[in-house]
Order: C-alpha cells, then structure tokens, then sequence
C-alpha cells in the first residue's frame, strides 16, 4: 500500500472556493424581484435593466448580465439587490475583488441584507479572508440555521480556519438537514480524507459520486483514494473524468502530472504539472509533483528547489521531508538530509525512518 497522501479537494459548493482555492461554481443567491420600489420612471428603468441582467446571468453572459445590473445602479444608486447580482455576475465571471466590493455595497445600502452576508462569505473565503467569511456567516446564523447549504460554507470555512472538529459539526449538521448534498458529502470526505480517517472518506465519496457522477470534486478525490492505494491506472480514470469537466482545474492538472508519474510516464507529466502551477503557483502539492519529476531525472539541485518552494507554501506536504532528504543526500548534502529525514520521521514518516536509519548515524 502507498503511504503518500494527496491533497484532496472540496467541493466549492453550490455553496461555495471547492474548498480552497476553490475553483468552482458555486451557490448563491440571486435576487429575482424588487423590494420597497416606489413608481418613478428610473425605478422602473432600473427594475428593467436589472430583470435583463438575471437573464443574461441565468444564460451565463457574465459581462452582458455586469452591463445591465450596472445601469440598473445608474437609475438607482441605491439598488442593493443589484449590487448583489451584479457581485455575483462578477464572481463568476473571475473579478472576486469586484464581487466584494459589490456585495459590501449592497451591505452598506441595506444593512439587513442576508443574502449578500451569504454571497460575501463566499467570496472571502475564496479570496483567503476565512475570518471574515464566518463574522458573515455568524451575522446571519439564525436566519439560516434550516439551510444545509449555510452549513457547508460554514464547514468550508472552519477547514480554512484549521478548525476541523467546528467543521466536521457543521458538514454533519449540513446532511441532517439534506442527505443527499453531494457538496457536504464531497467536502466532508476530503475532511475524513485529510484526517487519514480513509474509510469515512470512501464512503462519502462514493455517495456523492452516487447522486452526482458528474461532480468533479469527487471525482478528483475519488482518484486520491485510489491513488493512496496504489491503483495508478485507475486513479487515472478518474482524475481524466474530473479535468473532463474542469478542463483548467490545477489541482486537477497536477494529480495527473503525479499519476503519470507514478506510471513511470515522465514526459507526459512535466507540460501538465507546469501548466498547473502557471494557474496558480502557490499550490505546494504541485512544487512538490515538479521536484519528484527533476528528482526521477536525476537533477537534484533543481528537485530541491521545488521541495524548498513546496515547504515555504505549506510544510505539512505528505513525504515532503522524505523527499527534501533524498535531494539534499543526492546532492552530497548528508547532515541536511538527515536533518530532513528526521524531521519527516517526527510528522509520522516511515519511509524518512527507514532512510533516516539506513543512512544517518
């Protein structure tokens, strides 16, 4: 059985960033009628560019749906569920800074806005702003304690607050109140997943790729699983039917440049795990991919350099120790391997313990 462990993925739920990072479409609630609108002729104008905007969002024409929300504001500067559709318009459409600052407008128009606290948790958390994503979500916990979608972005959002006991409550709360969500399903198994608890996480994966054998998140996780055990060529499978989906996803990408590895299918891997960190360089996992790449091409000095880089973003890589040893040792750097070997032995490492004893003195 293979010990290395992957980063798996959550699903950034219909909530809402996959889980970090991520990524995904995401739930949100988009306002469909007006409120509190007296008859003027720029109301009435605004309420017809907004009804266009909805449109042109359910239709995905994002820079089409900004266009009209934005005139919409035009007629009424004090549009607050506007601003929020046109956040969300925003969001999808990449511009996140953007979102923020328009579902912070919305917030400051009308201060009891739940829904655009619900968007802008969303958003914070893709943005790396946990802290702030659950002030949003603390604010409006009465008004959507029945919702098991609030309970999955709260789940999301505990993970990035390094809270997984807060986040584990609130994924199992998310399926008491709906079994069958597939995110809370997706996201919980990562969270089992990352506590090496692999049993709970193949069971919940496997019912999320039960509801919803196109989710790509479980996809994705569901090729980890496979992968911890071993079955490269069926992990395969697998991660493919999740870049299927998310074609651009990095942390897809770099799970096959790492399969591929592993397959002994160098040449194929290198262009994907460097696609994967031109989409976002700050994934450690794919630094880490790289450096076992220039590793396997016996190039130690260019290995250890992506291991270093991997360390910086996040220590806790599954075997980054390991492998920061057996670069430093190929590199003629025996006290720093061993240094590394024993660090790796500290996290739970065996295969650092066992080249630890083999080697060090």
């Amino acid at each position: 059985m293979n010990s290395e462990v992957l980063p798996i993925l959550w699903r950034k739920t219909k909530i809402g960033n996959v889980l970090r990072r991520r990524a995904f479409s995401l739930f949100f609630v988009l306002y469909s009628s007006l409120y509190n609108v007296h008859c003027t002729n720029s109301t009435d104008e605004a309420a017809q560019f907004f009804l266009r905007g909805n449109v042109q969002l359910q239709k995905r024409e994002y820079k089409e749906a900004i266009r009209y929300y934005s005139e919409a504001i035009d007629k009424k500067p004090d549009f607050a569920d506007a601003y929020n559709n046109r956040g969300l318009a925003k969001f999808r459409n990449d511009d996140r800074e953007g979102a923020l600052a328009d579902y912070t407008r919305a917030i400051e128009t009308d201060p009891d806005f739940e829904t655009a606290y619900f968007n802008r948790a969303a958003a914070r958390l893709e943005t790396g702003d946990a802290a702030g994503s659950l002030t949003d979500l603390q604010r409006i916990e009465k008004q959507y304690r029945d919702s098991t979608f609030y309970y999955v972005r709260l789940g999301d959002t505990y993970v990035q607050l390094n809270k997984p006991a807060d986040a584990q409550i609130a994924y199992d709360r998310a399926l008491q109140i709906e079994p069958k969500n597939v995110e809370a399903l997706t996201n919980r198994g990562a969270l089992y997943y990352n506590q090496r608890a692999y049993e709970p996480a193949e069971e919940d994966i496997r019912q999320a790729l039960q509801l919803n054998p196109e989710q790509d998140a479980a996809l994705n996780n569901q090729s980890l699983l496979l992968a911890r055990r071993g079955k490269y060529a069926d992990a395969m499978t697998f991660v493919e039917k999740a870049l299927a989906l998310q074609p651009r996803q990095p942390y897809y990408l770099n799970n096959k440049a790492y399969l591929l590895l592993k397959l002994n299918r160098p040449a194929e891997a290198l262009p994907l795990v460097n696609e994967s960190l031109q989409r976002d360089n700050q994934n450690a996992w794919a630094h880490h991919t790289l450096g076992m790449y220039w590793l396997e091409q016996k190039q130690p000095a260019k290995a250890l350099a992506e291991f270093r880089q991997a360390e910086k973003l996040d220590a806790s890589v599954e075997q980054l120790y390991y492998y920061i040893g057996m670069a430093e040792w190929a590199t003629g750097n025996k006290t720093e391997a061993c240094e590394a070997w024993s660090r790796g032995e500290r996290a739970g490492d065996e295969q650092a313990r066992k080249e630890r004893l083999s080697h060090c003195r």
